[in-house]
C-alpha cells in the first residue's frame, strides 16, 4: 500500500470515529465513557441470557481500562498515576469475576469507580485544554 493511501485511510477513520480534532484530555474521556458504556450493555446481555454478548462487551470494557492504565506516567504521574494503576487493576480483575458469576451489583461496583474517576478528570478540562491549546497532534 502507498503512503498517500494509507495516510488517506487513516485520516477517513479519524473522521468517522469522531477522534480528528480531539485533544489527549477529550481521547481519555471518551475511553471512559467506552468502557462505561460497554460495562452497562454487559448488563444487559446478563439479563437477556446473551452470554456471548456479554463477554465481547466486557472484554472491551477490560481492555479499555487496561488502555487507561497503559496511559498512566508513573514517572510523572507519582502517587495519583499509582493510584491508578491500583484502581484499574482492581476493576479489571472485578470484571473478570463479573464475566465468570454474570455478576450485575459487581458491574454496578466498577461503573460508579469509573465514574468518579471520570468525573474528576471532567474537573480538569479548562487546565487540560490550555494545555494542550497550542500542540499539534503528530501523525
Amino acid at each position: 500500500m502507498n503512503t498517500n493511501k494509507a495516510l488517506s485511510q487513516y485520516n477517513a477513520v479519524n473522521k468517522q470515529t469522531g477522534v480528528e480534532d480531539k485533544n489527549p484530555h477529550e481521547l481519555i474521556m471518551m475511553l471512559y465513557d467506552g468502557a462505561i458504556d460497554n460495562m452497562v450493555r454487559a448488563k444487559g446481555c446478563i439479563q437477556r441470557k446473551d452470554f456471548a454478548g456479554k463477554g465481547e462487551t466486557l472484554g472491551r470494557a477490560i481492555t479499555i481500562i487496561g488502555g487507561l492504565q497503559g496511559f498512566l506516567d508513573m514517572d510523572k504521574g507519582g502517587e495519583v498515576s499509582q493510584n491508578l494503576d491500583a484502581l484499574y487493576d482492581y476493576c479489571s480483575q472485578k470484571l473478570f469475576e463479573a464475566t465468570k458469576d454474570n455478576d450485575e451489583k459487581v458491574i454496578d461496583e466498577i461503573v460508579g469507580l469509573i465514574k468518579e474517576v471520570r468525573e474528576g478528570w471532567v474537573g480538569i478540562k479548562d487546565e487540560a485544554a490550555e494545555i494542550f491549546a497550542n500542540q499539534k497532534p503528530a501523525l
